[in-house]
């Protein structure tokens, strides 16, 4: 749902992996503006995968954001809940709150310079 919600912004382009251990691999493909993890996922946990991320020489600066289940929405309130330097969200997430927490994280290109 989260992919799909994003996509129809128009504002998004979303690869999606479920299987932790491909999820390495997919986004040295894929080269994201950000990453989206869960905490609890099958065969690797999240923070493991993050943590595979941070290490990998052309993923280490890219920035993470935890959707999760183990977090309360009352816990993280609307800005979430920064833990170890990555933000955790609490599901269920507003799409409005998650765009705003992506927006907050990714690097913005500067508008074009026209020649004068």
């Amino acid at each position: 749902m989260v992919k799909l919600n994003l996509e129809r912004t128009g504002e998004f382009e979303v690869r999606e992996e479920n299987r932790a251990h491909a999820a390495l691999n997919a986004a040295r493909e894929f080269k994201p503006d950000l990453i989206i993890l869960d905490v609890i996922m099958p065969g690797l946990d999240g923070g493991d995968v993050a943590n595979q991320i941070k290490r990998d020489k052309e993923l280490k600066g890219t920035p993470i954001i935890f959707l999760t289940a183990a977090v309360a929405p009352e816990e993280s309130g609307k800005k979430g809940l920064p833990s170890g330097g990555e933000l955790f969200l609490g599901k269920p997430v507003s799409l409005d709150n998650l765009i705003r927490c992506i927006k907050e994280r990714t690097p913005r290109e500067p508008p074009p310079n026209p020649e004068i």
